[in-house]
């Protein structure tokens, strides 16, 4: 059985993992190259692929330009870092805020679902978001070489996919945003990591990170949720870099009777992360998912099913009587919009998902804007979509994402599906080449020369080899 450390142990001297902290910050420091193996190294570049492309796609978001514009009235763009997407260098913590608003931008992004029965697969990630930009970032200022670079990402990745295990379910369920409260140890992490902190300062490093870990889920469905991304993989540069004038902080945020696990959660499963970092490494176990689709990771069992059905029956929107969509109770909690009214909201929403793939055979970013939301033809056919809850799904677990599907049609048949996961989960891969081609839809979509865009896929495919990463990172700027 799992030890858990609960409210009930969360008063001043009560007992909690003395030494997690270090512990944590003893992984950053220890970890090399040759830990990660073939297996995370490929899975890794997949995703570092995939931000990149994302980043390129969300620089053309309103997002994209206020955050530019944020930037030029600070008086940032002078700087050694690259914001995605644009002609801008700034310091390092304003690119991490940057490519990470863009890479979140169109919820586009990779995914870690929590795996355990009680995790609630709600208790989510994404992994990437605030750790690539961070990483990209010190390593654009440090010249670092593409396998520093890489291996800062792993670690940052690891660390925030581990915390996001361990917390208690309530975090999330209660309205924090994983990403943007465990983000910001990740960033943390790959930040410490390229600097060549010592254990004791990355242990400030990551309490400086907690005292800056925000962000709640009211604001899915806005850009505020973007915003989270961002400002987290910004946070994490800002406390490695204070931690690296001698700031100080305390030594076990995590674990501490009144730090970030007890105070956000309200306690944590131990057994989730201690011992745990990097055996085994999540990219191999339990996985990284890919989306294949710009909406909530959620909406993403039921379009791979929706999608076969329609292949398989020749299923056409004309053909439609009633949808029936079902799910486990805890997935309304966050696809909240039942009618959406822009993009970002059809992005949380199930009856959008499934009425523009019914409609267009196809769910891209194309498809995502305010025009297609409020088309007749789309609210008509959302009306047609109920999205309720399945005690088959409940039964299932709330780790899996398990949908299930019945579409009655008009000539009297029902046609009925079921997926527990969709394209671009650990069980349903893609292929590094099925990336670079969802990367080529994000560079095509931010009007990105086709040179540049297959150059960027060849030397993310060679990373480790690179002597360093200015000449990626040139490759990412107008």
């Amino acid at each position: 059985m799992n030890k858990t450390v609960t409210e009930n142990r969360g008063a001043a001297g009560a007992s909690y993992d003395s030494g997690l902290t270090e512990e944590v910050a003893q992984f950053v420091h220890d970890t090399n190259l040759s830990d990660l193996g073939d297996v995370v190294v490929e899975n890794g570049k997949k995703s570092i692929l995939d931000g990149i492309g994302l980043a390129l796609s969300g620089s053309v978001a309103a997002s994209g330009e206020m955050c530019r514009r944020q930037m030029a009235d600070i008086g940032a763009p002078s700087g050694s870092a690259t914001v995605i997407g644009s002609d801008m260098k700034v310091p390092p913590r304003f690119a991490a805020f940057c490519n990470g608003v863009g890479i979140h931008a169109d919820d586009f992004d990779d995914t870690q679902l929590a795996v355990a029965k009680d995790r609630v697969y709600g208790l989510l990630t994404h992994p990437t978001a605030p750790a690539l930009p961070a990483a990209l970032a010190l390593s654009e200022d440090r010249g670092a070489t593409g396998a520093e670079m890489m291996l800062a990402y792993h670690i940052g990745v690891e660390v925030e996919c581990k915390i996001a295990e361990a917390i208690n379910p309530r975090h999330y369920q209660h309205g924090f945003h994983a990403t943007a409260t465990c983000g910001t140890f990740a960033a943390a992490a790959a930040a410490g990591r390229l600097m060549g902190q010592d254990i004791e300062t990355l242990q400030r490093a990551l309490s400086i990170a907690g005292s800056q870990s925000a962000g709640l889920r009211e604001n899915f469905g806005t850009m505020t949720k973007p915003f989270h991304a961002g400002r987290s993989s910004e946070s994490g540069v800002v406390a490695a870099q204070f931690a690296a004038y001698g700031w100080t902080a305390a030594g076990n945020i995590l674990e501490a009777p009144r730090g970030f696990f007890q105070a956000a959660g309200g306690g944590y499963d131990t057994d989730a992360i201690h011992g745990k970092l990097g055996k085994p490494w999540t990219f191999a176990d339990p996985g990284v998912s890919i989306k294949p689709h710009p909406s909530g990771s959620l909406t993403h069992p039921g379009m791979t099913e929706m999608l076969r059905l329609i292949q398989e029956h020749g299923i056409t929107s004309a053909d439609v009587v009633r949808v029936r969509v079902g799910t486990n109770s805890n997935m309304p909690n966050a696809l909240i919009h039942h009618n959406p009214r822009n993009e970002l909201q059809a992005k949380f929403s199930m009856e959008f998902c499934m009425a523009i793939l019914l409609l267009e055979g196809r769910a891209g970013l194309p498809e995502f804007t305010d025009e297609t939301v409020m088309r007749p033809d789309v609210k008509e056919m959302m009306a047609k979509v109920d999205f309720v809850v399945d005690d088959r799904a409940e039964a299932a677990g709330y780790h899996l994402m398990t949908t299930y599907l019945d579409i009655e049609l008009k000539d009297g048949r029902t046609v009925s599906g079921m997926a527990d996961f969709g394209k671009g989960s650990p069980a349903n891969p893609m292929t590094y080449a099925e990336v670079a081609d969802k990367f080529h839809g994000c560079a095509e979509f931010a009007k990105w020369d086709k040179v540049k865009a297959d150059e960027i896929v060849a030397m993310v495919a060679e990373l480790d080899r690179l002597p360093n990463i200015a000449g990626l990172m040139a490759l990412t700027r107008r």
